[in-house]
């Protein structure tokens, strides 16, 4: 089973604190609850935000509508993909026109949840938890940081972007009161599950975890994870198949230049060749 075939439920449908809508509806488009009984893939959820961006991006230079290719390109993936993922959220634009930038930017933004605010705590504010919490760009995407945690005296009483840094042990009082819907942990590794654990027994259901271990967590507790040194390693490896490349163009007359992201069998072959 690939990414496409996982389907979640239907993000437009009513989250915890969050009155059901109806995005998708008018000009004769399935409605978001129409759209609700088929679901919406993994791959797709985790592409719409790269939609959003460049559409974002069309709206802000007046631009008003846009054909399926060239917001394909400026968000970086295929055509026929694009408007298989919109056709999830009941968006098929019109032939010959495309795609009503405002009413798209509307459409995703509504399925992604992001008409509404979400509040956000982040735990672990040393250098990356630092960095996030100073992070201007969150509330103008609809999440408001409400607190910030750590153990660690050198941290806890600072001030940063506004909000006191305040000591772990008030992490479940201060839940309690201001009802975060989602924790970033910014933890060393060998500490996040512990912290982890205590987050979901507060009942905060969505999780983005920073530390590169693995959290194990009860059904029903989301948790997206960011390793950085891994996708780091994945750029070396890009860069060394790349020289790879480059040395089988040198040293096999009439080769073809390195290329750039394919991933064919000659190129394999030549980089194996190399590499032996």
């Amino acid at each position: 089973m690939n990414d496409d075939d996982v389907t979640v439920g239907p993000l437009s449908g009513p989250r915890p604190g969050q009155r059901a809508g109806t995005p998708g509806a008018g000009g004769g488009e399935p409605t978001g609850s129409e759209e609700a009984g088929r679901g919406v893939p993994d791959a797709t959820v985790a592409r719409l935000p790269q939609y959003l961006r460049a559409l974002t991006v069309l709206a802000e230079r007046g631009t008003e509508t846009v054909s399926s290719e060239a917001l394909a390109a400026a968000a970086g993936v295929g055509s026929a993909k694009l408007r298989k993922d919109l056709s999830h959220l009941g968006s098929y634009g019109t032939r010959g026109v495309g795609y009503e930038v405002a009413r798209l930017v509307q459409q995703i933004s509504e399925h992604l949840g992001l008409t509404q605010r979400w509040s956000v705590v982040i735990i672990g504010i040393g250098n990356l938890g630092h960095a996030l919490a100073g992070y201007g760009g969150f509330a103008s995407r609809g999440f408001g940081v409400v607190g910030l945690f750590d153990d660690s005296p050198a941290v806890v009483g600072k001030r940063v972007n506004g909000l006191v840094v305040r000591p772990l042990a008030q992490f479940e009082a201060a839940v309690a009161d201001e009802r975060p819907t989602i924790a970033v942990l910014a933890v060393p590794a060998a500490v996040a599950q512990r912290v982890c654990d205590r987050v979901v027994a507060t009942g905060v259901s969505s999780v983005l975890n920073f530390a590169p271990v693995v959290l194990q967590v009860p059904e029903g507790v989301h948790v997206r994870k960011v390793d950085l040194a891994s996708e780091l390693q994945i750029l070396a490896f890009h860069e060394q198949r790349r020289a790879a490349l480059a040395r089988a163009a040198r040293l096999v007359p009439g080769a073809a230049p390195a290329g750039r992201g394919t991933s064919g069998e000659p190129e394999a072959a030549a980089v194996a060749g190399v590499v032996r």
